[in-house]
């Protein structure tokens, strides 16, 4: 039997210069983060430019999240169905075109449906990277790409506030969305020179699109990212009423699944303990990730007192030490294994996470850097591991909707964690409001999140631990293999 990277994926891969290939994937990843980071500085502008509220504003941000999470495994599938190196230029170019149009809106309800565009070119690119791999890259190097995709989401993300604010302060809001041109440009363009052509698919393999699945799917996690999202931590009645509904969607998502000859998602998919296990660290994870970006920012400021430059200045340690971690890992992983590194990378996030529920504010800056570079750089190791792990024996009809699915699990954890953690901290300090809580309440609260988060971390760990993972498992074929 042949194994995922035989036959055409293997010509594809001597086709294409492996560098050039991870530079078109690598730049592609790049864009699709920094979607998601760079705008947020520009929304105290955006708000006067449009004379808006935040809660309107908040939309430019909202829209491109949901618009990624929400069709990232449906766009993952239909690369698999129409060809992926065809569909990754269509994103990349719908993306590009998206940012000429934010850039030139003229109000605020263009640049919101505009940045929903701009979320569906980069749901293509987030979903169809990792996919790209097993085309482009030799087994053994696998973890190696993994791991360089990892550094360039956390470049993306990083750079966004640091670019953003610039751009804003020097050529106005405008150009946080018209810098992505030039780059988008280059990426179409290394993309379509270095990635392996999409081969002719037998007529047996040609199914049909499941849009009733797509649909179902939108809906759900629609239903849910708004109920997560919407009331800035208080959950009342309308949040109650769409997650009830996230609920029954996901139920009939799932009877279409059953019933549909050509599924979005084949529920026997999930039988792997890798796949389950992989998604549901997933999730866990990036809730844990998202609480120090929720959480930290108050802690800092007014438990330890440091004032907003000195703020930003911690907080970009986290990024920094993902961004420096993502290739050694990638390689640790190639030369020990995905799931002995798995385990690993959330041993020390278990650790770094646990370290900061406990370590007293008397230690200052230190006693939250050194945790958060150990949580950090757990986190970049366990994600090389876990997206290898998951996509190392996928066959080729099914790498994006997996992949897809490894990307939406991460999105439902961030947008989880920022409305969970959040809510935690909330009621552990006492007050909705941290500008007038007090530093000991913070201090408090503080701890009890990340006591939680540290439970999180460890109930991923005893998933890795308890499944398969460290044994190997067959090969994740979901249709040919």
């Amino acid at each position: 039997m042949k194994t995922p990277r035989d036959g055409n994926d293997a010509t594809g891969a001597a086709a294409a210069p492996v560098r050039w290939a991870l530079a078109a994937l690598s730049l592609s990843m790049l864009l699709s983060a920094l979607g998601t980071s760079i705008a947020n500085v520009a929304l105290p502008t955006l708000a006067q430019a449009f004379a808006a509220s935040f809660q309107e504003v908040q939309w430019v941000v909202l829209a491109y999240l949901l618009a990624i999470t929400t069709l990232i495994v449906g766009v993952g599938r239909l690369g698999d169905i129409v060809g992926r190196r065809r569909l990754l230029m269509g994103g990349i170019l719908l993306f590009t075109a998206a940012s000429v149009l934010c850039g030139t809106a003229p109000s605020l309800w263009v640049l919101i449906a505009a940045r929903a565009a701009q979320g569906l070119g980069a749901a293509v690119m987030m979903a169809l990277t990792m996919a790209f791999v097993g085309a482009t890259v030799p087994k053994a190097r696998t973890g190696s790409a993994m791991g360089l995709l990892g550094t360039m989401s956390a470049v993306g993300t990083a750079l966004g506030p640091s670019l953003g604010g610039v751009l804003v302060a020097g050529l106005g809001w405008q150009a946080v969305f018209l810098a992505n041109v030039p780059l988008g440009l280059l990426a179409l363009l290394l993309v379509r020179r270095h990635l392996p052509a999409d081969g002719r698919p037998a007529e047996a393999g040609r199914e049909a699109f499941d849009r009733l699945g797509m649909l179902l799917l939108a809906a759900t996690l629609t239903a849910y990212g708004l109920a997560m999202t919407m009331g800035r931590g208080s959950f009342g009645p309308l949040n109650l009423a769409l997650l009830a509904a996230a609920g029954i969607g996901a139920g009939f998502f799932l009877l279409a699944e059953a019933r549909a000859a050509s599924p979005l998602v084949r529920l026997e998919m999930f039988r792997d303990p890798v796949l389950g296990a992989g998604l549901a660290m997933n999730v866990l994870v990036m809730t844990v990730m998202m609480a120090t970006l929720v959480v930290g920012p108050f802690h800092l400021s007014h438990a330890m007192g440091l004032d907003a430059a000195m703020v930003g200045l911690v907080m970009s340690a986290g990024p920094v030490v993902s961004a420096f971690t993502g290739v050694p890992a990638g390689r640790a992983v190639d030369r020990f294994g995905a799931g002995r590194m798995t385990v690993a990378g959330l041993a020390a996030a278990a650790v770094g996470t646990f370290a900061l529920s406990v370590v007293p504010v008397r230690w200052g800056i230190p006693g939250y850097v050194v945790p958060l570079v150990l949580l950090t750089a757990g986190y970049a190791l366990f994600q090389a591991a876990n997206n290898t792990g998951v996509m190392a024996e996928v066959a080729p009809d099914r790498r994006g909707v997996v992949s897809g699915m490894l990307n939406l699990s991460r999105n439902l954890g961030l947008v989880t964690g920022a409305s969970v953690m959040g809510a935690v901290f909330a009621a552990a300090s006492g007050t909705m409001e941290g500008a007038a809580a007090d530093p000991a309440a913070v201090a408090a609260g503080m701890r009890t999140t990340f006591g939680v988060a540290a439970a999180l971390v460890g109930t991923a760990l005893a998933v890795a631990v308890g499944s398969h993972i460290l044994a190997g498992r067959p090969s994740l074929t979901g249709g040919a293999s």
